[in-house]
């Protein structure tokens, strides 16, 4: 069972959305938050598998949450997925760096946002959803790094750990890095724990930014 958090400041959302996730046979909505500081109390005492936020909250905004929630040192670590009405919204480039795992719009489909909810708490992220690869896409060319000589990759991280690295920017979930690598999914976790630190990064979605910061692989199109 998938404990979800939902914390929306607009009535109609969070019921809607509380509603659209409560009527899964393997997700639980524990909390309901109409703000940030209502959302952080929440997630202490439920403790959470998601928390999906609105990146827009009186008293605490979503990355104030997810700053908290995504910390290394987070008690309880809850992985964020972050609703918006903005697609290019500075808010969401400060979201990214908080450490959310996903991005979707707030007028997404109904079974997207379910799957995506899933998949967060799989911890596989939302890196394959069009908006993310557009915010991933805007994130670089505002904050790109200084000149990349080399290959970073090669430079902090194993052979095999660069392989999941690639696989994961394209968007593939453990399962399929793990099928593509001819390996268990416990052994691509395993990469995955020992790669973020190394790359000074809290989550799978800012690893792929790493990635294309440093020039491993193309940065996505449209």
């Amino acid at each position: 069972m998938i404990r979800v958090l939902v914390a929306d400041d607009q009535p109609l959302v969070r019921a809607g959305m509380s509603a659209l996730l409560a009527a899964e046979p393997d997700v639980e909505v524990v909390g309901v938050a109409a703000d940030g500081g209502e959302a952080l109390a929440l997630a202490r005492s439920t403790r959470p598998d998601v928390a999906v936020l609105d990146i827009r909250m009186p008293v605490r905004n979503g990355i104030e949450v997810a700053r908290e929630l995504c910390a290394p040192d987070a008690d309880p670590a809850v992985p964020v997925l972050m609703l918006t009405t903005f697609d290019l919204d500075d808010l969401v480039f400060g979201a990214l760096e908080a450490g959310a795992s996903g991005f979707l719009l707030k007028d997404a489909e109904p079974d997207v946002i379910v799957d995506a909810v899933r998949q967060v708490a799989a911890g596989n992220g939302t890196i394959d959803q069009t908006l993310t690869r557009r915010v991933l896409r805007e994130f670089v060319s505002r904050r790109s790094l200084q000149p990349v000589t080399g290959d970073r990759a090669s430079e902090v991280l194993t052979a095999r750990e660069r392989d999941v690295l690639l696989l994961l920017a394209q968007g593939m979930s453990n399962e399929e890095i793990a099928a593509a690598l001819v390996v268990e999914v416990s052994t691509v976790k395993s990469h995955l724990a020992r790669m973020l630190p190394k790359l000074g990064v809290r989550s799978r979605l800012q690893a792929v930014v790493w990635a294309y910061q440093n020039r491993v692989v193309a940065v996505p199109e449209g």
